[in-house]
């Protein structure tokens, strides 16, 4: 049973002390941070190589969480559809019946969401 583990364990070991090795030349052979009190430019950040237009202090509105959960909620949908999509013609009439269920429990989710303005940007 542990010969089956052996590789496995081995791909991970050989995976962590690659990242050990690339952190540690990193560390030594990277540029090294001396005078950081002396440039205290070279600490803010940059974008496209010049000064940032606003301070990132400002909140963001709640509707682009909603938004990124709503897509989360229908992506998975979409992943969990794939695995039926390729063996739809061996499924039997219990297994389509269950997709149609599935997606109509969406549509009302999709509707109820809509209902209830997920989607207006007022």
């Amino acid at each position: 049973m542990t010969e089956q583990y052996l590789p496995v364990l081995l791909y991970i070991v050989i995976a962590a002390l690659t990242a050990a090795l690339i952190l540690l030349l990193n560390k030594l052979l990277g540029p090294k941070a001396k005078h950081r009190k002396d440039y205290p430019s070279k600490l803010t950040p940059f974008e496209c190589g010049s000064d940032l237009l606003q301070d990132n202090n400002r909140r963001v509105s709640i509707r682009f969480y909603l938004i990124a959960l709503l897509f989360v909620l229908f992506d998975l949908e979409g992943i969990l559809l794939y695995p039926w999509a390729v063996v739809g013609r061996s499924l039997g009439k219990i297994a389509i019946i269950e997709i149609f269920i599935f997606l109509f429990f969406l549509v009302v989710a999709f509707i109820y969401a809509y209902r209830r303005k997920a989607f207006d940007w007022r």
